[in-house]
């Protein structure tokens, strides 16, 4: 018997024209598709991480996440539009349909491609990355050390200190 189950992304990504940063993770949690909106588990950092970076509070709604990426040129998607998983388990994703990413590219102005951990980094190289053969100067996805709960060897403040460093050059402080 298999725990897997077959999911399509069921929102959005959020960006606008002027987004100069495209943030990827690989596929929601669990909590993000019970909250319909990314990094929705309590305990990921990547609110808090991204509020210290722009100095704006935590958000805590839908909107006003949205408002703190959108204020400051930043995109936020994930690479898997659809894929077989057990739970949350990034390590068990698999039969993957990957988003469109190309097409999200055409309608904004970004520079840099950044992944949210090494798996989403990973799966951008195996199932996007050949599609952007348009976007060469900005196909290359940078890494950065994720956000989750899992990844206990980056304590918050060494979280916020490297991503801060990577972003602030890209986005609008």
């Amino acid at each position: 018997m298999s725990d897997y189950q077959h999911l399509t992304h069921e929102f959005a990504p959020v960006f606008s024209k002027d987004s100069r940063v495209l943030i990827l993770g690989s596929f929601p949690s669990v909590k993000s598709r019970e909250q319909q909106f990314y990094y929705g588990h309590p305990q990921n950092r990547f609110w808090k991480v991204l509020s210290h970076i722009t100095n704006e509070s935590i958000p805590t709604t839908i909107e006003e996440k949205k408002q703190l990426l959108l204020n400051h040129g930043i995109a936020l998607w994930d690479v898997i539009q659809s894929c077989e998983i057990i739970g949350s388990s990034d390590s068990s994703i698999r039969n993957v349909i990957p988003a469109d990413i190309p097409r999200l590219l055409q309608h904004c102005s970004i520079t840099a491609i950044f992944g949210n951990g090494s798996k989403a980094c990973e799966l951008f190289e195996k199932y996007s990355a050949p599609a952007l053969k348009d976007f060469s100067d900005i196909c290359q996805i940078q890494k950065l050390p994720s956000t989750s709960p899992a990844n206990a060897a980056w304590k918050l403040q060494r979280l916020c200190d490297y991503w801060q460093d990577k972003l602030s050059p890209h986005i609008t402080i």
